[in-house]
């Protein structure tokens, strides 16, 4: 409202200033008119794109030390993209009411829970229990027209990324079949144990903003991902994976695909998750290891993760419906919120995030745990959470996801600001709780930075695609990108 009134008051003055024959305006009312948020939607918009895409290009630069070797697992398979609703009416099922179901046995489950996130526009992944109904579905995913074959798999994903640096030699270990072993890029190290006789397929149902079927639509673009995939369901090469470090000799592991054993059931995980605890404590504590974390329906799977693994890893990466889900699991702050209602506010997200470091992290010196690093990623904005002291470079490695997610969501090379829009608040706060501190946007230098205790928050907007050609990834490219740019303080040792 005292904007409104100040508004209003300046233009007054604007206008008398102009009727009484003095166009100079005072530099004051000239800085305030210029305000994004003394302008309509349009206007304010207009030219911030260009700003902050021109910001990122200046001050994005790599760290002094960059890794040279990384290793990343377990995940890999072959991703058939097709069009969510194009493919459910091939299938001959009636659109309906959504459902969630965290695992699924049937067509019926399929399209419960496929409308059930499309109506949110959330990405989402389940695993799909009979074999043979998945297979059949696979063959007319397969042959739908348009029906498109990519790497898949978030550790595959994240190889394919970190091999776009020519000086970086990456290691790959997952279940590779023939069809992904050639569809990988050259400079990928896949180690020979690594290799099946038969691919892993996962299915993506992709659906576009303000895409239509009956009563749903979509407030924006996603996907949903589900698949039958016993390997990657119970990390079958993650031990083959721990062994091959010894002699590629990482300075980074990258760890993905445990959202995959929740599939197999509770007993089935109960027993494996011991035993990748065990298998990941064999790592050499002076490598970090990056976790990336993904979609997951149990919340007694997620807790056993964040008691067991979190405090054995050094960063996280993971979007805002695993940020909520966690805190859920965990009894955090902002449990009781059902979900996030548009852009996650930056206060709540923040409040999560600080949660999870203070309680599971090392904001402690003396604390066992090793995990310092945290890296948000949603539609309009990134957030990196570091524990003062161990990670360098953060500003930029924020800004470098967010770039990343700008131009490959378009399916480009390089942000084309005429296909992007800043959808992030220019305006927020750090914490949803009082004391809080009010905090800003600046497109000309896109990075708010403010602490809490010992724990620093990075803040960058995502120049979000108009169009998005393909939002199957892109966490995993801002995790790959957000940690090439980024150093590990030597005097902290993990």
């Amino acid at each position: 409202m005292w904007r409104k009134a100040s508004a209003a008051l300046l233009l007054a003055l604007a206008v008398g200033y102009f009727y009484s024959g003095r166009p100079d305006l005072p530099e004051q009312i000239l800085q305030y008119v210029g305000l994004p948020g003394f302008l309509s939607s349009s206007q304010s918009h207009a030219g911030l794109e260009q700003t902050i895409s021109a910001a990122w290009e200046a001050l994005i630069t790599l760290p002094s030390r960059q890794w040279s070797k990384v290793a990343v697992g377990v995940n890999a398979c072959v991703d058939v993209v097709v069009s969510g609703v194009g493919l459910l009416q091939a299938l001959a099922v009636d659109p309906g009411t959504g459902r969630d179901h965290e695992i699924l046995h049937s067509k019926e489950d399929l399209k419960e829970t496929f409308i059930h996130f499309m109506e949110r526009g959330a990405a989402a992944e389940r695993f799909f229990s009979d074999k043979e109904a998945f297979q059949r579905i696979a063959r007319a995913a397969a042959e739908y027209p348009g029906a498109k074959l990519y790497v898949g798999g978030n550790a595959a994903l994240i190889g394919q990324k970190f091999a776009t640096y020519p000086d970086l030699m990456v290691l790959l270990c997952g279940p590779v079949g023939p069809k992904l072993h050639e569809m990988l890029d050259e400079q990928i190290v896949v180690p020979p144990e690594s290799l099946q006789e038969t691919d892993e397929f996962h299915l993506i149902l992709e659906y576009k903003a303000g895409e239509t079927w009956a009563s749903t639509q979509a407030p924006q673009a996603n996907r949903f991902i589900f698949s039958h995939d016993v390997s990657n369901g119970e990390m079958s090469t993650l031990e083959t994976f721990v062994a091959s470090l010894e002699e590629f000799q990482p300075e980074l592991v990258v760890l993905s695909g445990f959202h995959m054993m929740e599939g197999q059931g509770r007993e089935l995980w109960g027993e494996r998750l011991k035993e990748a605890v065990a298998a990941i404590g064999d790592i050499p504590k002076d490598i970090p290891i990056h976790l990336e974390l993904a979609s997951m329906t149990d919340t007694d799977f997620m807790n056993r993760i964040m008691q067991e693994v979190l405090p054995i890893v050094s960063s996280i990466g993971l979007n805002e419906q695993e940020l909520l889900f966690l805190s859920q699991a965990g009894g955090g702050p902002h449990a009781a919120l059902p979900a996030w209602k548009g852009i996650p506010d930056v206060g709540r997200v923040g409040d999560i995030l600080f949660w999870i470091l203070e309680q599971h992290g090392r904001t402690d010196p003396s604390s066992e745990s090793e995990l310092t690093r945290i890296h948000f990623h949603t539609l309009a904005y990134h957030v990196l959470a570091t524990v003062e002291g161990y990670w360098g470079n953060q500003a930029a490695a924020v800004m470098a996801g967010a770039r990343v997610a700008s131009s490959q969501a378009c399916g480009l090379q390089a942000v084309d600001v005429s296909k992007v829009e800043l959808k992030a608040p220019l305006e927020f706060h750090s914490s949803h709780f009082e004391p809080r501190e009010q905090l800003s946007l600046r497109p000309e230098e896109p990075v708010t930075m403010w602490r809490r205790g010992n724990i620093t928050f990075h803040l960058s907007p995502v120049l979000v695609c108009k169009r998005p050609l393909r939002t199957v990834g892109l966490g995993d490219a801002i995790s790959a990108e957000g940690l090439v740019y980024s150093e590990i303080k030597t005097q902290q040792p993990f």
